[in-house]
This record gives C-alpha cells, sequence and structure tokens, in this order.
C-alpha cells in the first residue's frame, strides 16, 4: 500500500494549499474536500490487517465529531478549549504516541469549517502573513512523499500532523472575537500546568515515572531524577510548562491589575518548580528566550544591555576557573558529542545529509532511514539507539531541501511580522510562546509535530487587528 501514500500525500498537502490561498467558498470546500480525500487514502495505505476493528473506530470518531461540531456551532470557543485538553493524551498508535482523541476533535473541526463554508461564509485567508508561506511548505512537503525514502514514516507524519493541525489552525483563526473565551484559555492552560507540576512532585519524591522506560532506565544510572509528570518525554512536559509560563510572565509585565499580577505570580512560583525536576535544558533555554524578549519590549536597549552584561560578566568568571578554561582548550569532537548526549554527532550528520541531497532532500519522513544508510555505510553500525536530528532546521533542511527550508524560514519571518507590526497582548503572548517552542526544536526536533505550535499560529491570526477585506468578495 506504500504506492498509494505517495498518491495521497500530495492529494491531501494540495489540497490544505488550496483551501488555505482560495478565495471563494467553491474552490475552499474543494480544497477542504481533497485535503479529506488524501487522509483518507492514507489512512487506508496505513490501515492494520484488522480491517473491522479500523471500520468501527472510524464510525465512532464520526459519530462523536459529529456531535462536537453541533457544540461548536452553538458555542465555537469549546474547540480551542478541548483541542488543548487533548494536548497531553496520546495512543500508540502505528508504532507511535499519537494524539488520536485530538484527532477527533480536529474532524469536529472541518465538519463545522465545511458547513460554515457551506452556508455562505466568505472569509478567506485567515493565516494573514503565514497564509502564502505555509501553503507553499505544504505543498512541497506533499510532493516530496512522492521521492520520500521512507514512505511509511512520511505517510504517517502527513497524516497525523500536517493535514488535521493546518484544519485545526485555520478553525482557530475563525474564531469569534470574545474576551471571555481567551481569560477561560488562559485559566485553563494555567490550571493543566499546575496540575502537571504537582503530578511531577509526586513523580520527584516517590521516584516513580509514569510509562516510559526510557526514562525509568535512565533515572537508575543518572546522578539526578527526571519527571515526565503525565507526557511521554521530560522535554515534552518542560515545553509544555515553559509555554504555560509565558502568557503569565507577559500579564505581570503588561497588566495593572493587583489580583492578576498576584495570582500569576503565584502560579509562575509553583510551575517553575515543576520545571526545575524535568531538568529540561531545551525548555530552559526556551524560557530563557522568551524571558528576553518580555524584557526587550518591556525596557528595550536597556534590556538588552543587562542581558549583554549578564553575558559578559558569566561568561569571564566561566572561563577564569582552570578547569573550565583546560576544558575548552582541550575539548575534542567526542567530547563535545557526550556533552550534548550524542546530539552534535546527530545534528551534524543531519546537515551532511542535507547538504549531500540540497534541492530536494530526502522526503518527508526520510530522515531516520537516510542517517541509518549514512552511519552503516561511513561506520559498519547496524542496530542505532537513535537516528533524529533533535533538531527542526535540520530536520526541515535534510528532508525538504533547500526549498522547504526556505519557505520554513519564510513561514517563521512571515508569522515574526505579524506579532511585531501589532501592541496587542494576546499576539504578542502567542508569538513568544511559539519564539520559545522553536527555540526547543532547536534541541528537540518537534515543532511541526507539536500541536502547541498549529493553535498559536492559529491564535495570532486570530487576534489581529482586522484586515480591511474586499466588499466585491464573491460567494460561490
Amino acid at each position: 500500500m506504500i504506492g498509494l501514500a505517495r498518491i495521497a500525500g500530495p492529494v491531501a498537502c494540495l489540497g490544505l494549499t488550496l483551501l488555505l490561498l482560495a478565495r471563494t467558498r467553491r474552490d475552499r470546500l474543494a480544497g477542504l474536500g481533497f485535503a479529506v480525500l488524501g487522509a483518507c487514502m492514507l489512512a487506508a495505505s496505513l490501515a492494520p490487517h484488522d480491517y473491522a476493528e479500523a471500520v468501527g473506530g472510524t464510525f465512532a470518531a464520526l459519530a462523536i465529531a459529529a456531535g462536537l461540531a453541533a457544540a461548536f456551532r452553538r458555542e465555537p470557543w469549546i474547540l480551542p478549549l478541548l483541542a488543548l485538553a487533548c494536548i497531553p493524551v496520546r495512543i500508540g498508535a502505528l508504532g507511535h504516541q499519537l494524539l488520536v482523541p485530538l484527532y477527533v476533535v480536529v474532524l469536529a473541526a472541518a465538519m463545522q469549517l465545511a458547513w460554515e463554508l457551506a452556508h455562505g461564509d466568505i472569509r478567506a485567508r485567515e493565516l494573514r502573513a503565514i497564509t502564502w508561506p505555509l501553503a507553499l511548505y505544504l505543498a512541497w512537503v506533499g510532493l516530496s512523499l512522492d521521492w520520500t525514502q521512507d514512505a511509511h514514516a512520511g505517510a504517517i507524519e502527513v497524516l497525523a500532523f500536517y493535514v488535521p493541525f493546518t484544519v485545526l489552525t485555520v478553525a482557530v483563526a475563525r474564531l469569534p472575537w470574545k474576551r471571555i473565551g481567551l481569560w477561560a484559555l488562559y485559566a485553563e492552560l494555567t490550571v493543566m500546568a499546575l496540575v502537571f507540576a504537582v503530578v511531577g512532585f509526586y513523580q520527584y519524591e516517590t521516584r516513580n515515572v509514569f510509562e516510559n522506560p526510557k526514562v525509568i532506565y535512565s533515572n537508575a544510572y543518572a546522578a539526578f531524577f527526571r519527571v515526565n509528570s503525565v507526557f511521554w518525554d521530560p522535554s515534552v512536559y518542560g515545553r509544555f510548562l515553559v509555554v504555560a509560563m509565558i502568557p503569565s510572565v507577559v500579564l505581570i509585565v503588561r497588566r495593572r491589575s493587583t489580583v492578576v499580577v498576584w495570582a500569576a505570580a503565584v502560579a509562575l512560583v509553583v510551575i517553575w518548580f515543576g520545571l526545575l525536576i524535568s531538568f529540561s535544558q531545551s525548555s530552559f533555554a526556551a524560557l530563557l528566550v522568551a524571558v528576553i524578549g518580555v524584557a526587550f519590549v518591556a525596557w528595550r536597549w536597556r534590556a538588552l544591555l543587562a542581558v549583554g552584561l549578564a553575558v559578559v560578566v558569566l561568561g569571564g568568571l566561566a572561563v577564569a576557573q582552570p578547569t573550565v578554561r583546560r576544558s575548552i582548550e582541550h575539548h575534542t569532537r567526542s567530547g563535545l558529542n557526550s556533552a550534548s548526549s550524542g546530539r552534535y554527532s546527530l545534528v551534524a550528520n543531519g546537515i551532511r545529509i542535507a547538504v549531500a541531497h540540497p534541492v530536494r532532500g530526502v522526503g518527508v519522513g526520510g530522515f531516520q532511514h537516510a542517517y541509518a544508510k549514512r552511519v552503516q555505510r561511513l561506520h559498519g553500525k547496524k542496530n542505532l539507539k537513535t537516528a533524529a536530528s533533535h533538531d527542526t532546521p535540520v530536520t526541515v533542511a535534510a528532508e525538504t531541501g533547500f526549498v522547504g527550508f526556505a519557505l520554513f524560514v519564510w513561514l517563521l519571518v512571515a508569522c515574526g511580522s505579524d506579532v511585531v507590526r501589532t501592541r496587542r497582548l494576546v499576539p504578542f503572548a502567542a508569538g513568544l510562546s511559539l519564539a520559545a517552542i522553536l527555540v526547543h526544536s532547536l534541541f528537540y526536533s518537534d515543532f511541526f509535530e507539536d500541536p502547541t505550535t498549529w493553535l498559536l499560529l492559529g491564535l495570532v491570526a486570530f487576534a489581529l487587528p482586522p484586515a480591511v477585506e474586499r466588499r466585491e468578495a464573491v460567494a460561490a
């Protein structure tokens, strides 16, 4: 069924491209229809041998989604609240931990979107500046399934992440303005982070980590104990807490209400300690960048001066230590690789793969196969513990080549330009959260695979000032 996947991927992603770029209801409905058709074909290509179970699950999902779509029609803000609640819930399927409950919510959002388009909704280009780069990037990713070195992994990538999360982004961007909905979303995010932090405290106190055998094994031999709360990986747990902390930091800096400031500060303290016991270096780096961003907006050049002085002082103190100086003077490639938990070697080989396939890359989902083949050819290693780059830009460059990487950069710049052009609180907080996830993805390649990324992209577009729309928009 791999041949079917190579056809289905372009159909699904080109359908998404049409959905994002088209201006008439007829064309947008056609794009949504092609996306759904391609997704169904991808699902068929990946379906297990027990078709009865798959068909039964599909009908159950459709029934639940139809009920949710009716609820979204009555109260649209149920969608982001429910989507956020589903983010930690992953179920093993197709050899991966997939967000199955969230897919049902997205299916309901697709039904609601189709109903709105069919009943006269003429809104288009909801994603503002990111519309073109995202649409072209999706089209290129879908086409790359034709030449990918691992069509099975590529099909899972497109079906599980790109197709559903694009629909989710569009649905969030189309939400009606409702201040109480935004406060409810912030309250839900903060409460979830507090609950997950408490679960982390319990794990740290009892030395009992849920589910992940790899974390359990590493904790048995490490000098410190990492927790993962309700998530599969401590880094994913840490990333969620960082995203939850950023709105509170922004509110403290920009809000004048004493009650809000104190409540946000108390929440920040608890979540901070929850982040601390994750021992996620990538999450701390992401939080640092977000805090610097808030400081720069609040204090402008004085913040940059303070950060620069801190870096100079701390760097000078570190280099002044004899042990640190000797380590810097005598560091080796193997030492750097060891210090980065093997990431240096993974990223370096990922860059070499990108250089070897400069134009179109090895195809979506093809990184692991290309990495394994390269290492086996050069070093004779057959059984690799890991073959992920741990770096989203490197993965994008290796899998989609220069074209995909250029579109990825365009997407980031366009999103940043949308955020910079407005001083509104919501796009600013959402933009900082996206920046934090991007920094995190430099060490843990999960930018497009994290539904939070897509929720935030939709939230940035939703919260921007109304665009001047053409009055002569034609309803098809």
